[in-house]
């Protein structure tokens, strides 16, 4: 069986990997003996914006609640 690589549960384990990824550059970032505080700063942002595209696409492939 083929697996969509476009469709929505492939995209948020995409975007889920990316999320973790920036986790791990911030976190080795902030112990560096100087931090680049401009350069956390932007991936702090980019994090951000990948956990607001995960909540969307989450909220999207749950089934609607019965009223």
């Amino acid at each position: 069986m083929k697996s969509n690589l476009h469709s929505p549960s492939r995209q948020l384990i995409d975007l889920r990997m990316m999320h973790a990824d920036l986790d791990a550059r911030i976190d080795l970032g902030a112990l560096e003996a100087v931090p680049d505080e401009f350069l956390l700063r932007r991936l702090k942002k980019q994090r951000l914006a990948l956990r607001d595209q995960i909540d969307c696409l989450e909220r999207a492939l749950q089934p609607p609640e019965p009223a």
